[in-house]
This record gives C-alpha cells, sequence and structure tokens, in this order.
C-alpha cells in the first residue's frame, strides 16, 4: 500500500483511466501475452483491498472494501448487483491511507458454523482489532453485526503500515500480519523486539479460547514457554509491513510480500522462528550505516526489486493454480502498486527458477484474490467508480474460446496434503453447470461430512475439509452427480 507521505492522487487517476478490458502485451514471447479482462464489467467497487471466498461450495465472491464494507454476489460475469454483507464503517479509523477494513478470512469450517474475522483499524485509541462474527441464521449473504466478538488488539502508534492481512494456514491456525507500527525507519525498532506483536506474522488457535486472550497459544509456536518475556504468538518477526501474503495449499508455503521503506520490495518465503532482517536491512541491504551490519540469522528475500521506474510498494499475490493460464501454474504471480507492474516468479529447490515481467498494467494493484475454483483475480484500487475487479484472459494458445478450456468430463482430485492434520484441501472438476454434492464417509459408511450439496459452475470448484472434530484414521470422499459418482479416500493424522 501508499508509504507514508506519498500522494495517492495519481495512482486514483491511473485507475480511473481503465477501460472495460486491458490488452496489454508482456515481455515474454508473443506466445505467452497476458492479457486482463474486467471480471465483472456490470459492477464496481471503492477502493477495493480484498478478494475472497467462503469455501462452503456456493461459488461467491466476496470484495472488501477499506471503506468498510463487504460485498457478495455470485461468481459469475454478467452479474449486476452486489450485495451487502457486512458494514463497519462507524467503527474505523480512517484518517491513513493505510487504515480502515484491511482484511477476511472465513473458517475452515465456515459451512457449518457460519464463522469469518475481519481486520481493521479502530481509533481511541488508534489499534488494529481482529474480530469474530458470524453469518445471519436463514439469510447466507447478510452477516449478524449483533455477536462481533474481538479476538485481539494491538495498539498502533501511527496511522501506516497496519498490515492487515489474515489467513487461516493448512494447520487450521489462523495467521496474522502484522506492520511494524510506522510511521518510518520503524523509530520504536519493533521488527527486532519479540516482546511486541509488531513487526511480526502472528499464529493462534481461535478454535479453544479464554477468558483473558479469547484465543490459545498453538503448543508448537517457536517461543511458546521461552524465559525473555517474547510474545508467544509470533510465528516469525522482521518485517516491516506484510500487506498482503498467501499460503500455496499444495506445498504448505507461505508467501509474503513484504512493503520496503525507501529502496527495496522483497518477497519472503516464511519459516517458523524465521527472522527477515527488518530493520537491520531493507531487503539484502544494509540499513543506514549501508555497509557493515551484523546478518547472523538474518533470513533473505527470495526476490527483491528497487524504486526505479515509480516501483514504490510491493503487492504480495499467490500462486497460481487456475484453468484459464495453465502456462502459468505454479508460478507466483506478484506486483508493484505504485506502477501497476505484474510478475511471474517460480521457485523450486530453494532457488528461482524464473522470474519475468507479465505486464505493465498500469493500474493500481491492491490485492490478488482467489475464488472457490483457484482462478486469480485483482483488485484495482480506486475510489472512483470505474474501479474494478480484473482476472487474467485464457491462454489464446490452448483455445479459441473459454468453453474449450473446461473439463471434460467431471472429475475429482487427490486431497492434499495427504495425510493431513487437521484440514485437506479438495478439488473437483465439472464440465458443466450441475447440482453436486461432495461427501465424507468413515470406514464403515457412515456420513461424517458434506462439503458440498448444490449446484456449482463448470470448471474446477475448491473445498477444505476442518477435521478437527473427527478420529485418527482413513476417510473415504465422493462426489456425485446425476450421471454418476467418484470416489477416493484420505487419511487423518493426530
Amino acid at each position: 500500500m501508499v508509504k507514508m507521505g506519498e500522494s495517492v492522487e495519481p495512482i486514483r487517476h491511473r485507475a480511473c483511466l481503465l477501460a472495460a478490458a486491458i490488452l496489454l502485451a508482456s515481455s515474454v514471447s508473443p506466445a505467452q501475452t497476458v492479457t486482463l479482462v474486467n471480471a465483472f464489467p456490470r459492477l464496481s467497487f471503492t477502493q477495493p483491498v480484498l478478494l475472497t471466498h467462503a469455501g462452503d461450495g456456493t461459488n461467491r465472491i466476496f470484495v472488501v472494501q477499506q471503506t468498510g464494507q463487504i460485498y457478495v454476489f455470485p461468481n459469475d460475469s454478467n452479474t449486476a448487483t452486489a450485495g451487502l454483507f457486512l458494514n463497519i464503517q462507524n467503527k474505523l479509523s480512517a484518517l491513513g491511507a493505510e487504515e480502515g477494513l484491511l482484511g477476511l478470512a472465513f473458517h475452515p469450517s465456515y459451512a457449518s458454523n457460519g464463522y469469518f474475522y475481519i481486520n481493521y483499524t479502530a481509533p481511541n485509541p488508534l489499534r488494529t482489532v481482529v474480530a469474530r462474527y458470524k453469518v445471519q441464521t436463514g439469510n447466507p449473504d447478510r452477516a449478524d453485526t449483533s455477536n462481533a466478538f474481538i479476538i485481539l488488539q494491538i495498539n498502533q502508534p501511527a496511522t501506516n503500515h497496519n498490515g492487515g492481512n489474515l489467513v487461516f494456514g493448512p494447520d487450521g491456525f489462523l495467521y496474522i500480519g502484522m506492520g511494524d507500527g510506522g510511521p518510518g525507519n520503524d523509530p520504536d525498532g519493533a521488527g527486532q523486539n519479540r516482546s511486541v506483536l509488531l513487526g511480526k506474522m502472528l499464529r493462534i488457535d481461535i478454535n479453544d479460547t479464554t477468558a483473558s486472550t479469547h484465543y490459545r497459544i498453538p503448543p508448537d509456536n517457536p517461543y511458546v514457554g521461552n524465559g525473555q518475556g517474547w510474545r508467544e504468538e509470533i510465528w516469525a518477526y522482521g518485517f516491516r509491513n506484510p500487506w498482503r501474503w498467501s499460503f500455496d495449499p499444495p506445498t504448505g508455503m507461505l508467501w509474503l510480500g513484504d512493503v520496503g521503506q525507501g529502496a527495496r520490495e522483497e518477497v519472503d518465503i516464511v519459516v517458523k522462528g524465521g527472522n527477515y532482517g527488518w530493520k537491520i536491512m531493507e531487503g539484502t541491504i544494509c540499513r543506514p550505516p549501508t555497509t557493515g551490519c551484523d546478518t547472523t540469522g538474518l533470513i533473505k528475500p527470495i526476490k527483491e526489486y528497487d524504486h526505479s521506474g515509480g516501483k514504490n510498494s510491493i503487492t504480495g499475490g499467490h500462486v497460481y493454480h487456475g484453468y484459464r493460464r495453465p502456462d502459468l501454474a505454479g508460478a507466483y504471480i506478484y506486483a508493484d502498486f505504485g506502477t501497476g507492474i505484474i510478475w511471474m516468479l517460480r521457485y523450486a529447490g530453494g532457488v528461482v527458477t524464473a522470474d519475468n515481467l507479465l505486464l505493465d498494467s498500469q493500474i493500481a494493484i491492491s490485492s490478488f484474490g482467489l475464488d472457490q475454483g483457484g482462478e486469480l483475480y485483482i483488485c484495482s484500487y480506486a475510489e472512483a467508480e470505474t474501479s474494478g475487479i480484473y482476472r487474467f484472459a485464457g491462454n489464446p494458445q490452448t483455445s479459441a474460446g473459454e468453453e474449450s478450456r473446461l473439463p471434460a468430463a467431471f472429475a475429482l482430485d487427490q486431497n492434499f496434503p495427504n495425510p493431513f492434520n487437521p484440514s485437506t484441501t479438495i478439488d473437483f472438476h465439472l464440465p458443466v453447470s450441475a447440482p453436486v454434492r461432495l461427501e465424507v464417509f468413515d470406514v464403515l459408511g457412515r456420513k461424517v461430512a458434506t462439503l458440498v450439496d448444490g449446484e456449482q459452475q463448470a470448471g474446477r470448484s475448491r473445498v477444505t475439509w476442518d477435521a478437527r472434530d473427527a478420529s485418527s484414521g482413513v476417510y473415504f470422499y465422493r462426489l456425485s452427480w446425476a450421471g454418476g459418482t467418484i470416489t477416493k479416500s484420505l487419511v487423518l493424522t493426530r
């Protein structure tokens, strides 16, 4: 997001120049040309900062506006109306460009418990709030605002570097990215101070609460039981402003874009207990003095870039597993907020194996998001009604039309990870829109979970089974439709 003291007006102006569809040449070969199209051309949003789905099999899209609203609508390019799912505008502190409603995560068992979590900045005192809400009973498109449950509050010394993203990991725990609190140069040294929560990646168990904390510390967090007064919520530290980050489900890797100060933007692979250097280092360079800093134990980024050509703020993205661009499968897609440049990066065996410019979009990319099928979307940040949500057009080398990129038959993928504990992801594929059921059974044939039950759009869909309340053992999951069934097994380990 925008750094302290920077004007957002040029960015807003640039976003307002967007057409309904954008054709932009990339730096790779002509056969790899990437194009963006407006995913929902009949909808517009003000300052969208996140797109996600509920993982409940309904294939709906949720868009978060920094101004305090969450909208919900069907994942259909012809959609003309978005419903207001939640509005917390009256709870926000929004004096700075980096405040507001910043994050949304749906519980892995949202389909059964209706819980979702938001991250926002509140005033008096200025603080980050992580709160749990619940969907209304009988109305899946509207949140119940009467039962907000505050999970965590962290005082903020300034109006920027709030982080704001929160994501449920493959382990079922809630991860929360916290910036150093601003205003610039980390004057309080929060990034390296493990006795505070600012400048950290946090990991908490929200399924097990206490009266005092409203959450518990997972027993394998790196600083559990330490004698130095370090906060046990910390999973990793040394971050300046981890605005957007994500897990790659097949590998479980946590990819993070950390917004730099005045010289470097970086991509990190976050591991348990890792120290990512801020403010000892910015990217791979020492902070003043610019030479001779002690880098012992610091984890350097796998990728960094400087601020030449107007680049100034990284927007972390996702590893791509969508169906529209099979040539990008397995690549990490990320962007620069200031210029709209989008890159793809491949990483294997501990080294970067490819790093290419995809396109110069000329839009202010605030965030990337995924739908239920794993397709990637791009949020264009603007206050004008010409802002919107974009996606990749299909690969012209694959086919001439979107329809031929759909699967040829009903298919059910092996779950991942497998074995797993406590949650796993299941992908299935439909050649046409159809009512389907996806159910889980134990070895005695007893149904233990219904993950999907209803009409699903053609293409790939993805759901998560949270087996926290199930026993260890072998289970079977079955996809059924009017013309047949597919069954596979999975293993839950404790």
